[in-house]
């Protein structure tokens, strides 16, 4: 591209960070073993990698390196996660929490479950996207064995009470398990103090490659059973089988590695380019922030706009700002977003929406010109549509 446009969609993915691709390149070519080949120098030196890498990830969220289980990414762990638990937990109980703003990631295989007998329950939201812990509380049942609840949302960046949800679960000898694709490298996380026997984590929403996530499995207090969703070996602790990508895996790494050192001050700068943007835009009426004003990713704003249609909306920035309308897994669709409808907009108002996705390389001057182009869209939008509404009300009368 010539001239690219601005990319404000860093919650559907990232750019690679430069750093990133320099650790991998040399896991394609010199040191190109198979982990799993420890009978010759090759797989000497990828297995290195791999668990060095695994010690990396494992250090970052206060778990054991062995409870560390690469996958495809977060959907797959996920997957993975829930279904794995439904499975070898089946015979203590059928029923599963989650709630109504999850991704689909954890929202399909849980209507897969119930396509199988199992019993689940979806719990709205507040207005500001946050789960109310009373609500919680009254949907656990004897025979519940998961709740299952997202860190940060990848549509309205709000942050759930990861830790109080996990210790209410873990009162009731309840597992839980959190997706939080959105959250690592962006906010601290810690298995323990955070009560979490479960967690979905991927790379390329921190600057590193597509195609490598991991799941965390707690070992011990308590031991999680899990069913493999992949057989054909005996990798991952038999939980995942499939040779392990050497370089994706070095790549995740690194990348987790370059946010906790960044993390502090690029919280900073993030939350100070997101507050100028909604200060700049918020001067029209009728625009409505989605999620907790607080308790957000620091780099995410999400907006609903009343009087303008949604596609022309799109279709107006598309040239050069690169922005969504929700998550890029259901971007294709022609329905509202599940998780602004749950927070109470009609489906107009849900589609004439904007999710902004700060990220690092992205600049004070940026925002400015993003934030005058919307407003300048906006307005004209609105009056394009207020003189349709005065033509048909002239026909009709």
């Amino acid at each position: 591209m010539s001239n690219p446009p601005i990319y404000l969609d860093c919650h559907a993915t990232t750019p690679m960070d430069s750093r990133v691709l320099k650790a991998m390149l040399p896991y394609f070519t010199e040191h190109f073993g198979n982990p799993s080949s420890i009978i010759h120098a090759y797989g000497w030196e990828a297995e290195a990698a791999v668990k060095q890498a695994r010690e990396l990830i494992a250090n970052t969220i206060n778990c054991e390196p062995v409870e560390i289980i690469f996958t495809s990414g977060a959907t797959e762990a996920n997957n993975l996660a829930i279904k794995g638990v439904a499975e070898a937990n089946f015979n203590r109980g059928r029923h599963l929490i989650t709630i109504a703003t999850e991704h689909r990631a954890v929202l399909d295989p849980c209507r897969y479950l119930e396509s199988l007998g199992f019993e689940i329950t979806y719990l709205s939201v507040s207005k500001n996207g946050l789960i109310d812990l009373n609500q919680l509380e009254k949907a656990i049942k004897p025979e519940t064995i998961l709740v299952s609840v997202m860190a940060a949302n990848n549509e309205i960046g709000v942050l759930q009470p990861i830790s109080a949800i996990g210790e209410m679960c873990h009162q009731h000898q309840i597992l839980f398990h959190t997706d939080a694709a959105q959250a690592i490298g962006k906010i601290p996380l810690d298995v323990k103090s955070m009560n979490m026997d479960l967690m979905s984590l991927t790379a390329h929403k921190i600057y590193g490659p597509k195609g490598i996530g991991a799941l965390y499995v707690r070992r011990r207090n308590p031991k999680v059973r899990i069913s493999s969703q992949i057989q054909g070996g005996s990798q991952e602790r038999g939980m995942r089988s499939g040779t392990l990508s050497t370089p994706q895996i070095v790549g995740f790494a690194k990348a987790l590695e370059l946010a906790l050192e960044e993390m502090e001050s690029e919280s900073k700068r993030q939350i100070q380019l997101r507050d100028s943007l909604w200060q700049q835009i918020s001067q029209l009426e009728g625009i409505h922030l989605n999620g907790d004003r607080q308790r957000r990713l620091p780099g995410n704003l999400n907006i609903s706009i009343e009087g303008v249609d949604g596609a022309a909306l799109l279709l107006g920035l598309q040239p050069t700002v690169a922005v969504s309308s929700g998550s890029a897994c259901s971007s294709t669709g022609t329905t509202p977003s599940h998780v602004l409808t749950a927070l109470g907009h009609s489906p107009s108002l849900a589609n004439a929406s904007l999710r902004f996705g700060i990220g690092r390389f992205n600049t004070s001057e940026e925002i400015d010109q993003v934030a005058k182009q919307l407003l300048t869209i906006i307005s004209s939008l609105r009056k394009a549509q207020n003189y349709r509404d005065a033509i048909l009300s002239n026909h009709q009368s």
